[in-house]
């Protein structure tokens, strides 16, 4: 058996259903002699993306992988394969190799795991170690470098090879203790989310444990869904734009519990408040006072953490609430109520160019949320749609934003889709955002990915607006041009420019109906240069 065929046999063992990836690597046409589907993209970091969505979207459970060329192939790949770093998302990688440029060398700062194989009898146990390490410990890339001559050599047969284990650890007993010690004594406990909750699987704990503790729960923009956004105790998620709720809960908050998180500072996530109390349960001890102190912390899985955590509560509380639950939900309800009422004129506009947040709001209300599955971009959409946007079933917000590459959506979104075909999948972005990837739009139509494409088009880097003034100016730096809808239909899929308010809406029903049909949309929205976020 030649090295590539054993790659993909291994592939395929570890339930391996797609090899997304772009030419030449043999390792792609192995996968599809072995009856694994190969998806080819237009550019590599979209590919990456959507491998990244397939991991996101099974809690890892389903590993994303994907092939490049070696030398320019593996150049271009770069990229996809931080944000994967950036995000924690466990994907495999697998690069041809080369001289002239080494992925072994060149992606170690950027990947859990980088090995390059030498020789045709190491092939299956370092596609061992890369399951395993993906898998396993903190979710983040895992690359392996063939070099293109190894892969057509032998392999001795037959591969003797079973699917890598999936291992869970535990907090110790004792400081378990301790934190539930502090949260049943605290007056104005606060529950920070991250994403580990979503790859533990681990949101109706969560939920059990808010409950009980009667505390508010707001998530990072990673573990956003993780906690219902329609439930009383819901502060939303926390990104750079926020709600007045949840500013208000942690502002006042006497103790912030952060699970599943990395508490790691970003421009783009939520600034805990200076001197609070932290208590600090995660996967990856190094992120135990890197950026935040914790007076308490936990080291396990996120559902584990919660579960014995659940059980210390309930033994501490006698099995009965403090009695505040009424209290603490109406304070959340009157501070939305207050804070929607100062968006609904904006979230409900009635002009030309359309009101971005109309846009939103009138997808929001048009899908099936719940069946749903929705990504930002980078930039305005993201500071647009998540503080409004309210998920009620998990993993259906792909949220990012520890490092924001301008057109990472729609390779989410197509992930998502290959993941979940039945669900409504949807990226929303600018057209900046298109700018980078919009060519794989294509790629959604050649390869049968419905997904619905929501482009908020105001011809104009508009957050760049403040900071560009002169090069504006003189030069129009921050102008943009574009017919995206006309690029959609030349490509194959259904696409449409709205400018009409009252047009929103039919529009995304008639997306809605394409998709089910098996088209890939875009939905062109013409916008104002909106400069406004909910930012406290």
């Amino acid at each position: 058996m030649k090295a590539a065929a054993a790659v993909a046999e291994v592939l395929k063992r570890e339930g391996v259903k797609f090899l997304i990836g772009y030419p030449v690597n043999p390792i792609i046409e192995a996968a599809a002699e072995a009856d694994i589907r190969t998806i080819i993209v237009r550019q590599e970091r979209t590919g990456l993306h959507m491998a990244d969505a397939v991991s996101r979207i099974s809690s890892g459970e389903r590993i994303g992988v994907f092939a490049m060329q070696h030398g320019p192939g593996s150049e271009n790949a770069f990229g996809g394969v931080a944000q994967a770093y950036g995000d924690s998302v466990p994907i495999i990688v697998l690069p041809g190799g080369y001289p002239n440029f080494n992925s072994f060398l060149n992606f170690q700062h950027v990947t859990k795991w980088c090995e390059q194989v030498i020789v045709p009898d190491a092939v299956v146990d370092a596609m061992r170690r890369a399951f395993t390490q993906v898998k396993n410990g903190r979710p983040r890339p895992v690359l392996i470098e063939f070099p293109v001559d190894l892969l057509r050599e032998d392999v001795p047969e037959p591969i003797n090879y079973t699917p890598a284990p999936r291992l869970k650890s535990a907090p110790d007993p004792r400081d378990v203790s301790r934190v539930a010690e502090a949260l049943v004594a605290a007056q104005r406990p606060v529950i920070y989310a991250g994403q580990g909750v979503h790859y533990a699987r681990a949101w109706p704990v969560l939920r059990d444990l808010a409950e009980l503790l009667e505390a508010p729960v707001t998530t990072s923009l990673q573990g956003k869904s993780a906690f219902p956004e329609n439930h009383p105790l819901s502060l939303g998620s926390g990104g750079r734009s926020i709600s007045k709720q949840l500013h208000h809960f942690l502002t006042n908050a006497d103790l912030i519990f952060g699970i599943g998180c990395s508490f790691a500072t970003t421009n783009y996530g939520v600034a805990m408040p200076k001197g609070k109390r932290i208590a600090h349960a995660t996967l990856d001890p190094t992120d135990i006072n890197k950026d935040v102190p914790a007076e308490l912390a936990l080291v396990g899985d996120a559902g584990l953490t919660l579960q014995a955590l659940l059980v210390e509560v309930k033994d501490r509380l006698k099995g009965s609430p403090h009695g505040r639950f009424s209290a603490v939900t109406q304070e959340i309800k009157d501070l939305k109520s207050e804070w929607l009422a100062k968006w609904t004129p904006r979230l409900t506009q009635d002009t030309k160019p359309l009101s971005p947040y109309r846009v939103i709001w009138d997808l929001m209300h048009t899908v099936d949320v719940a069946n749903t599955i929705i990504t930002h971009d980078a930039g305005s959409p993201r500071d647009q749609i998540s503080p409004f946007w309210e998920p009620i079933a998990p993993l259906s917000y792909i949220g990012w934003g520890k490092t924001t590459q301008l057109g990472y959506g729609l390779g989410l979104a197509m992930g998502a889709k290959l993941a979940a075909p039945e669900k409504l999948c949807v990226n929303v972005w600018g057209d900046a955002a298109i700018g980078f990837t919009g060519m794989d739009f294509e790629t959604a139509v050649r390869e049968r990915i419905p997904i619905l494409s929501i482009l908020l088009n105001n011809f104009s880097m508009a957050i760049e607006l403040k900071i560009m003034k002169t090069a504006t100016a003189k030069y129009r730096s921050t102008d943009i041009s574009g017919d995206y809808a006309a690029m959609a239909r030349a490509f194959g899929g259904h696409g449409e420019r709205v400018t009409e308010p009252s047009e929103i809406v039919p529009a995304i029903r008639r997306a809605i109906k394409k998709t089910q049909e098996g088209t890939p949309v875009l939905l062109e929205f013409l916008t104002e240069k909106a400069e406004d976020f909910s930012m406290f």
